[in-house]
């Protein structure tokens, strides 16, 4: 019989947002990719939970990259200079490149994008 492997254990906490190894709030992510495509009619329980965790450690990398710029600068505080800066100068983040350079210099919240 196959053992448990690391997604198992994902999915040992089950699906509450509230339970489990996942921080991020699993209804927010359902309703995120439904509304990604018109055709997205249903989700398993666990998808939002492979997604979460895939947030996850998107954030811990952009954070870590943005980090190193903040200590570059010589400062202790990451800021969204240093994000753009860390999307800016490294290849994985280049689909974020137009979000932090539309946004340069802007302190309010980014428009969501429409497509036409």
């Amino acid at each position: 019989m196959r053992q448990p492997g690391a997604y198992s254990g994902l999915l040992a906490g089950g699906i509450s947002g509230k339970t489990g190894p996942h921080s991020l709030p699993l209804a927010r992510i359902k309703k995120i990719m439904k509304n990604s495509n018109d055709e997205v009619k249903m989700i398993s329980g666990e998808a939002p939970i492979v997604f979460s965790k895939a947030c996850e450690l998107f954030i811990e990398e952009l954070t870590k990259r943005a980090w190193m710029m903040t200590l570059q600068a010589k400062r202790r505080t990451l800021h969204r200079e240093d994000v753009a800066s860390a999307v800016m100068n490294i290849d994985i983040f280049d689909f974020l490149v137009n979000l932090v350079s539309e946004n340069s210099g802007k302190s309010e919240d980014p428009q969501p994008v429409t497509e036409a």
